[in-house]
């Protein structure tokens, strides 16, 4: 399998617990690197909100929020 490229880098500062968390989290499921960890916890997190990752050559435009009718909620046609 193909290394992806990675072309951005995050800092993010943790308090000790949450650091301890996420080492747990990591051992348990054998990861790799805690970076692994971190990217693995994040796409969890976001497809349990409902947000999917784009995919190669996906434009801006074409992500929205919807309302449970399908109709763009930016549209201003949802109900008040």
């Amino acid at each position: 399998m193909a290394a992806e490229e990675r072309g951005e880098r995050l800092q993010v500062m943790l308090t000790q617990e949450e650091l301890r968390a996420i080492e747990d989290w990591r051992f348990d499921r054998r990861m790799p690197s805690r970076a692994a960890a971190i990217r693995e916890l994040l796409r969890r997190g976001l497809a349990a909100e409902g947000f999917a990752l784009a995919g190669e050559g996906v434009h801006s435009k074409e992500f929205g929020i919807l309302d449970q009718r399908g109709a763009n909620a930016s549209s201003g046609d949802e109900e008040r």
